[in-house]
């Protein structure tokens, strides 16, 4: 399997952008010798952003099937060191890519993103909350991610930049968790990232903390060194980093690298 060429990408970027007539030109890209499953391990943040460049990549390369495993990026980096069939890692942070990176089980990282949190409340934002001191007020029921998992690392620094102590109902291993809890009533706050509140309307709103500029998470991609499809993996990662990908990536909320 081949990369996507720069013209398809180029195209791509084009229509994304509104820069393309709405029936952008068949390109022809290279075929697969044989059908193929690319498996892509990806943060759970990067739902639903990820599930559109996959299809992408599929429209441009038909015999591909892109399966996309989202899920805490410690919890995904501890599968592939254990040896799960995933082709291509994107984390939500350096730190959990690093290790795979230095141990020889990934090629090169290159940063495609970033993020920065918000305080996720129920539609309305019934309870009033407006800030990080508000979390920690009696009654309300906050939960946060795991300290291993990067919304975590990065909730605990937010909270400790602004001198906020508080013990959470419950640490999730992901983001989406949180939002799940936060959308549910099971919880009445929780520090999510910006684009899962993009992703989620009707279901939380989000308040923008003071000081969550200072604390941007930077998203690492790379392509696992043991892939059966390397190539295609190459190309994953190539769309994610081309300007197409970059436009679908805003488009969701995210921030440039």
């Amino acid at each position: 399997m081949t990369r996507l060429s720069l013209a398809a990408l180029a195209v791509l970027a084009l229509a994304l952008t509104g820069c393309a007539p709405s029936t952008a030109p068949n390109i022809a890209a290279a075929s697969a010798t044989a059908d193929q499953t690319l498996s892509v391990y990806a943060a759970a943040s990067l739902n639903p952003a990820f599930d559109e460049l996959a299809t992408l990549l599929e429209k441009q390369n038909p015999g591909v099937d892109v399966q996309v495993t989202y899920d805490g990026s410690s919890t995904l980096a501890t599968q592939i060191e254990a040896g799960a069939p995933a082709d291509v890692f994107a984390s939500a942070d350096q730190k959990n890519m690093q290790p795979l990176a230095d141990g020889g089980l990934t090629g090169p990282a290159t940063l495609f993103a970033g993020n920065t949190l918000r305080i996720a409340v129920a539609p309305g934002n019934p309870l009033g909350i407006e800030n990080l001191e508000d979390l920690a007020r009696s009654g309300v029921i906050t939960v946060l991610c795991a300290a291993q998992v990067p919304c975590g690392a990065a909730s605990a620094t937010l909270l400790a930049n602004a001198g906020v102590i508080l013990t959470p109902a419950s640490e999730e291993q992901n983001v989406t968790a949180v939002v799940t809890k936060v959308a549910s009533g099971e919880a009445d706050a929780g520090l999510v990232y910006a684009t899962d509140v993009a992703a989620n309307p009707g279901r939380i709103e989000g308040v923008t903390p003071a000081g969550a500029d200072a604390v941007v998470g930077h998203y690492p991609i790379a392509v696992v060194k043991e892939s059966a499809h390397a190539e295609t993996a190459q190309a994953f990662v190539d769309l994610v980093l081309s300007p197409a990908g970059q436009a679908v990536l805003a488009a969701h909320g995210f921030l440039a690298p």
